[in-house]
C-alpha cells in the first residue's frame, strides 16, 4: 500500500545520502587499484565488521535458511564463528604478510606460477556470477514480491535489483559498498531480532507441534548435516569459505592495517552469534504458524514479516532488506571486477596497463 512504499522509499534514499555523506572527500574521484579495489586501506574496523557481516547476511540466508525449518542449521551457523577467528589469527596476517590484492595472489606467490592464480581466479568469478550473485538477487526478489504481494514476474523484479547494484557498485567502489552495508546491517540486526520476538509472541513460546525431526540438533545418517560432520568436514568447509572468499577478505584488506582488520573480522564473529536466532528460529516458527501450508518453503520468512510485524514497518524492513540486498550483490559483483581486473587481464590481456585502465576494463568487463 501507500504508507508501505512510501515508508521504504524514504528510508532506502536516507541510507543513501548517509553514505554519500560519509565517503564524501575521501578520494571518491580516485580510479587507483587501491582506492576502487580496498578503499584506499582506510577502513575503519567497524565499517569491516559492518560489511563483511552483511555480505555474508542477506536474504539468501533469511529467506534460504528460515526456508529450510529445522534446527539442525545452527550448527552451521556457529561454525562459522570458528571459521572468521580462524581467517582472523590465520590467514588474514598472511594476506597482509604478502600485501594481496586478490586471495588468489597468494598462490602464484606461494608456488610461483601465474597460472594457477587465473585458472582459480576464474573459477571463482565464475562461481560468483552463476551462483552466488544469482542466488541473492533471486532471494531478495522472491522476499519483495512476497511482501507487497505484487503482481510482477520474479524476474523483472530480480533484473531491477541487477541493474541497480550494477549501477551502484560500478561508481562507488569498495569504500560506499563497506560504509552502506554498515549502515544496513545495523537496521537488518535490529529488524530481524525484533521479527523473532514478536513472532515467539505469537506463537506464545510454545514450540510443540513441531515435529521432532526439525527441532533436533543430532543429525542421523539422512539428515542434511549428519553429527560426524560436526566433527569434520564442517570447519573445513568453514576454513574454506572464510578464508578465501574475496568478498569477505576484501574488507579485511582493505582495513587501515592488519590490527584494524582483525578487530573487524573478530567483531564480526561475535555478530554471528545472533545467527541462529535470526536465521533458523524464524523457521522453525513460521512451521508452526503456518503447519507448513505456505506456496514454497522460501515464501517462510516473508510471510512471516508481514504477518507479525504493522503495516508501516513492514515498508520499513522492506527498504533495510532492499539495501542488505543492493549490499550483497555489490560486494560480490565488487570482488568479481576485483578478480577480473588484477588475476586476469592484467596479468594476461594487458601486462602494461596502469592501474586507472585495469580499473576501467574491471568494472567494463
Amino acid at each position: 500500500n501507500t504508507l508501505q512504499v512510501s515508508v521504504f522509499v524514504f528510508v532506502t534514499a536516507l541510507i543513501g545520502l548517509l553514505t554519500y555523506l560519509s565517503c564524501r572527500g575521501q578520494n571518491r574521484g580516485s580510479q587507483s587499484q587501491s582506492e576502487y579495489f580496498l578503499a584506499g586501506g582506510g577502513l575503519a574496523w567497524y565499517f569491516v565488521a559492518g560489511s563483511i557481516t552483511l555480505t555474508n547476511l542477506s536474504t539468501d540466508q533469511l529467506v534460504g535458511m528460515n526456508g529450510n525449518q529445522m534446527a539442525l542449521l545452527v550448527w552451521w551457523e556457529l561454525a562459522a564463528i570458528i571459521g572468521l577467528i580462524i581467517l582472523a589469527k590465520v590467514f588474514i596476517p598472511v594476506y597482509y604478510k604478502y600485501n594481496c590484492t586478490t586471495t588468489t595472489e597468494l598462490l602464484e606467490k606461494r608456488y610461483n606460477n601465474k597460472h594457477i592464480r587465473a585458472v582459480i581466479g576464474g573459477l571463482f568469478f565464475l562461481g560468483n556470477a552463476l551462483i552466488y550473485m544469482p542466488a541473492v538477487i533471486y532471494s531478495g526478489a522472491l522476499f519483495m514480491q512476497t511482501m507487497f504481494k505484487v503482481d510482477i514476474p520474479l524476474m523483472y523484479i530480480a533484473t531491477a535489483f541487477a541493474i541497480v547494484g550494477a549501477i551502484y557498485a560500478f561508481f562507488g567502489g569498495l569504500r560506499a559498498v563497506a560504509v552502506s552495508d554498515t549502515y544496513n546491517g545495523l537496521l537488518v540486526l535490529g529488524m530481524a531480532v525484533l521479527v523473532v520476538f514478536l513472532a515467539l509472541n505469537a506463537i506464545d513460546y510454545d514450540f510443540r507441534g513441531i515435529p521432532e525431526d526439525r527441532l533436533t540438533l543430532i543429525g542421523d545418517a539422512d539428515s542434511p548435516i549428519p553429527w560426524p560432520t560436526l566433527l569434520t568436514g564442517m570447519i573445513f568447509i568453514q576454513m574454506y569459505y572464510w578464508g578465501t572468499n574475496q568478498a569477505i577478505i576484501q574488507r579485511a584488506l582493505g582495513a587501515k592495517n592488519l590490527k584494524e582488520g582483525q578487530k573487524g573480522l573478530l567483531l564480526a564473529s561475535f555478530i554471528k552469534i545472533l545467527g541462529p536466532i535470526i536465521v533458523v528460529l524464524p523457521g522453525l516458527i513460521a512451521f508452526h504458524l503456518f503447519e507448513g501450508n505456505l506456496e514454497t518453503a522460501d515464501s517462510a520468512y516473508p510471510e512471516l514479516v508481514r504477518k507479525v510485524l504493522p503495516n508501516a514497518w513492514v515498508g520499513f524492513f522492506a527498504a533495510v532488506l532492499f539495501g542488505a540486498i543492493l549490499s550483497s550483490f555489490n560486494s560480490v559483483l565488487n570482488s568479481s571486477v576485483t578478480l577480473f581486473g588484477i588475476d586476469i587481464y592484467k596479468q594476461h590481456i594487458n601486462k602494461n596497463a596502469d592501474e586507472k585502465t585495469v580499473v576501467k576494463y574491471g568494472k567494463t568487463f
